[in-house]
């Protein structure tokens, strides 16, 4: 009963006063002795941890735990693409129309993920990634590929639940939920991830301004669960290699480009 208790509490809906009442509590040192119910409940892979569990002084301070170095293994050549965090792939493909792509029965565009039709025309026939992270998953977000940080901005105000009930019956929380956009130029391509926020708490951080991006390095978090949207503009030619939609963790590859090579002259 009291792990049911814990997770219908932490999977609220999108009211702003339970919302604002899971921060309080999550934040102060009162949420401690719930990191173990916590723990059982989400079934969290502690061995992965960069500290045992007793370290962490409040829930948030566990739900924003950092893993050992070396937990999350990757490809670091150039021509892969790979996950920029753990969680659930729910959704991938084209970007069709020029602009539109469809989850859970809702069609989205990109020209209003980005208020901004200029933006989203670098994606128009691109690529799309939905990673959702529950409340059981590792909650930092990591850089997909190296290259330089082009544009950072926020848009959107309140957050609303972006869980499968919420993407299912919500009013296209991609669109009018709080959202940081990152862009990025690589070698081969350029990229956006779309962090959204849950919950109306739209606590998203970043580590830094910094404008190098390095494949595979941790470069913020989320303070509660949320999605994130990754789109390729298809600039060099891509194939995406998630087959399959299901978990996935940081540093699996989920696509590779074939880069354009000279033809050889006799």
């Amino acid at each position: 009963m009291k792990k049911k208790l814990l997770k219908s509490f932490v999977e609220l809906t999108g009211n702003p006063v339970s919302s604002g009442i899971l921060r309080h509590l999550a934040a102060s040192r009162f949420s401690k002795p719930l990191i173990k119910t916590y723990s059982s409940a989400y079934k969290i892979d502690e061995a992965s941890m960069e500290y045992p569990r007793g370290h962490y002084k409040s829930l948030q301070a566990f739900f924003t735990r950092n893993l050992k170095s070396g937990a999350r293994p990757f490809d670091n050549s150039a021509e892969t693409l790979i996950s920029p965090s753990d969680g659930q792939l729910s959704s991938f493909g084209r970007v069709v129309d020029g602009h539109q792509f469809t989850i859970k029965g809702h069609t989205y565009s990109i020209n209003e993920i980005f208020m901004d039709e200029k933006r989203a025309s670098a994606y128009k026939n691109g690529w799309y990634f939905v990673f959702y992270l529950s409340p059981a998953d590792y909650h930092h977000f990591h850089y997909p590929a190296d290259g330089r940080v082009i544009s950072r901005y926020a848009l959107g105000s309140t957050s609303y639940p972006v869980n499968n009930m919420g993407l299912t019956y919500g009013d296209k929380p991609f669109e009018t939920n709080y959202r940081l956009i990152t862009e990025l130029s690589t070698e081969l391509d350029r990229l956006a991830l779309v962090k959204v926020g849950a919950l109306n708490v739209n606590s998203v951080q970043l580590y830094s301004s910094s404008k190098e991006a390095k494949k595979g390095e941790d470069f913020g978090y989320f303070s509660f669960g949320s999605t994130i949207l990754l789109f390729v503009a298809g600039e060099t030619p891509f194939t995406p290699d998630g087959s399959e939609k299901g978990a996935i963790r940081v540093g699996e590859t989920i696509g590779t480009w074939q880069p354009h090579t000279p033809s050889s002259k006799n």
